[in-house]
Order: C-alpha cells, then sequence, then structure tokens
C-alpha cells in the first residue's frame, strides 16, 4: 500500500469527446487536423468524435467565411447526459478549463 502503480499514467480525467469539444470551444474556427495533433488522436477519430458531438446536440457546424473551412458552435444550453451531472451545462465546465485570453472567441450557439 502506498506504492504507485506502473500503470498510473494511463488515464486522464478528461476523455477525448470532451478534449475535442474543448479544444473547439477555445477555437471554433479550428482545422480538425489541429484538433487531432492538441488532443494526441487521430483526424479520422476526431471526426467520429464531433459526428457524435453533433448528434448529441452539443456542437453544431456550418461553413465559415472563406467557404472552405468549418466554424463549429457549442449549443447553449446543452446539459451532461449522466445522471450524476444532471442540470449542469456543459457550457460552463468548458469555460471554466479556458483560460481567460487564451481563446480566439469561444462560438456559443
Amino acid at each position: 500500500m502506498g506504492e504507485t502503480s506502473a500503470n498510473h499514467s494511463d488515464w486522464t480525467f478528461l476523455t477525448s469527446h470532451a478534449r475535442v469539444l474543448l479544444t473547439i470551444f477555445r477555437d471554433p474556427a479550428i482545422r480538425l487536423r489541429d484538433v487531432a495533433s492538441i488532443c494526441g488522436i487521430t483526424e479520422r477519430t476526431v471526426q467520429a468524435i464531433v459526428t457524435d458531438l453533433e448528434e448529441a446536440g452539443y456542437l453544431t457546424r456550418s461553413r465559415g467565411n472563406d467557404g472552405r473551412r468549418n466554424r463549429y458552435s457549442i449549443v447553449q444550453g446543452a446539459l451532461f447526459r449522466h445522471p450524476a451531472e444532471a442540470g449542469y451545462q456543459v457550457t460552463d465546465l468548458l469555460a471554466l478549463l479556458s483560460k481567460p485570453g487564451d481563446t480566439q472567441g469561444p462560438a456559443v450557439d
């Protein structure tokens, strides 16, 4: 007892879904390639996560002003899905985890 396990660093507090959503919250015009790099996962995994988040009503996607890149918006009022966090808005956690000044202006619908 009191010893640290060899696999102690194998887990993190945030899931890949949370990390992707937080990264998009910080920069709504970010490319998914850059999200993948920041989150340490593949671009294909990020694409699947963005689809999950869209289908669950946490995220919307639209064409940017240049007509080429996507722009993402976090859905205001979207609540956590698990009963233990019921009634809490996802945007509250995202705002807590974003330091002032390190964002380019999160978009919230």
